[in-house]
């Protein structure tokens, strides 16, 4: 059904949450609810992922290329591996998909009027809501700053962060005393006027751990300045950059053995530069679907899971420097061998209050990069805050999209000395399943 607002003031704000256990689609405007609708997600073995999406694609009728061209009428794509939204002439309320949400046929095409691409598609487990979100740490608008680069005086190498198919050409930066020494900056040789805020399209913006990658590519730079050959900063581990490794292991009597970049590594590295170790995080930044700059940020107990949340803004008042932020925590399971590899030690509690505002606090953004985000930022920016970095589904002509994992019912074994368990009524497994968010 849609609600007597059918039609929200803008598209770029609108928030699409899908909840699974519910079988319902709701639309927000903001905390307004603008629409709502049952629709039909995966079955077992073809189910819908949960995460953070956006609409990728837009199409008024499409055909399936997995599934004997199936029509997709009003289909909006959320990867490119497959899922979307379509009109389906099926939609019985419970799991009946491949994978994408079945819709009804109105409600499909009145949907499709109301959204842009790059629209905001959260799918979830347990139904959730978007609530006001106020801490002094969230991104305000600021007055327009003269437009220039974000580095203005360093110099624009490129290289490559891969997607899932074709590689993503962006510029770095190499900052002789920065202790991240690289990270990428703008894609264009100047960055875009700052206009109306209309014109200007919503920033996406992760904030999440540094991975392999980032670590590895401050590593060639360090390992460049001492003199050894990495064949560039691009955070693959090539073959020069394997020699390189093995190299300065040598000198500093360090094991060969073992994984290629290690802590003892690392620690030996930054010593012998004389450098302090980056910090903890990373902020990303995408803008219509490219990437625009990225940078270190520190992360306050880092041992402790960041969870996985998503936030939004709308009601930007640039003269007044004020805006309004919405935020959504979604549960993420994180195996153990994940947590061990990201040096987690304490894994988050999603149901804890203000869970997004403590989280989002414990971000530690540099000054610069907080002043460009606030001068570019308008109605529909978002920030996206998760422990496991970029997933398989972010990469060329994306936003960042975040894949949730439920948490496995627990099982309880029963003593010996019982013979036959107890039968668990519907309604009480329900309850349990809500409990770990399975329903």
């Amino acid at each position: 059904m849609l609600s007597h607002a059918a039609f929200a003031e803008g598209a770029r704000t609108l928030q699409i949450i899908v909840s699974k256990d519910k079988q319902a689609l709701t639309v927000y405007d903001g905390d307004t609810v603008v629409a709502t609708s049952k629709v039909s997600t995966g079955k077992a073995g073809h189910s819908t992922p949960s995460g953070i999406f956006s609409i990728l694609e837009k199409r008024k009728y499409h055909e399936s290329n997995i599934y004997s061209n199936a029509p997709m009428p009003w289909m909006q794509r959320l990867t490119w591996s497959g899922i979307a939204l379509h009109e389906s002439s099926s939609v019985p309320n419970y799991p009946a998909s491949h994978g994408c949400v079945r819709m009804p046929g109105a409600f499909a095409k009145s949907l499709y009027q109301m959204t842009e691409r790059g629209a905001h598609v959260i799918i979830t487990d347990a139904q959730i809501a978007p609530e006001r979100i106020e801490t002094t740490n969230l991104f305000m608008p600021r007055k327009p700053l003269p437009a220039g680069p974000l580095f203005p005086d360093v110099e624009l190498r490129t290289s490559s962060i891969r997607g899932d198919s074709k590689p993503v050409e962006v510029a770095m930066n190499v900052v002789p005393d920065n202790p991240a020494a690289a990270h990428p900056a703008v894609v264009t040789d100047a960055q875009p006027a700052v206009t109306a805020d209309d014109d200007v399209a919503p920033l996406r913006i992760l904030i999440t751990r540094r991975s392999e990658r980032e670590t590895l590519m401050d590593a060639q730079v360090i390992l460049q300045d001492l003199g050894f050959e990495t064949g560039g900063a691009d955070g693959f581990a090539g073959p020069l950059t394997r020699s390189a490794i093995a190299g300065f292991k040598r000198w500093k009597s360090l094991s060969l053995k073992g994984p290629l970049v290690t802590p003892e590594f690392l620690n030996a590295l930054y010593e012998t530069a004389g450098r302090p170790q980056p910090p903890a995080g990373q902020i990303m930044v995408r803008q219509n679907f490219e990437p625009l700059f990225e940078a270190p940020v520190g992360i306050k107990d880092p041992h402790i899971a960041l969870g996985t949340h998503f936030f939004n803004v709308d009601k930007i008042e640039r003269s007044a420097e004020t805006a309004e932020w919405l935020g959504i925590t979604l549960p993420n399971q994180l195996s153990e061998a994940t947590m061990k590899r990201l040096g987690i030690i304490v894994a988050d509690d999603p149901h804890a209050p203000d869970a997004a505002t403590r989280a989002f606090e414990r971000i530690e953004i540099p000054a610069d990069i907080r002043d460009r985000i606030e001068t570019l930022m308008t109605n529909g920016t978002s920030v996206t805050i998760n422990d496991q970095g970029l997933g398989p589904e972010t990469g060329k002509g994306t936003d960042f999209v975040t894949i949730t994992h439920s948490q496995p019912p627990k099982v309880i074994e029963a003593s010996s000395s019982v013979t036959k368990p107890r039968p668990v009524r519907k309604s009480q497994a329900r309850a349990q399943y809500r409990s770990i968010g399975l329903y």
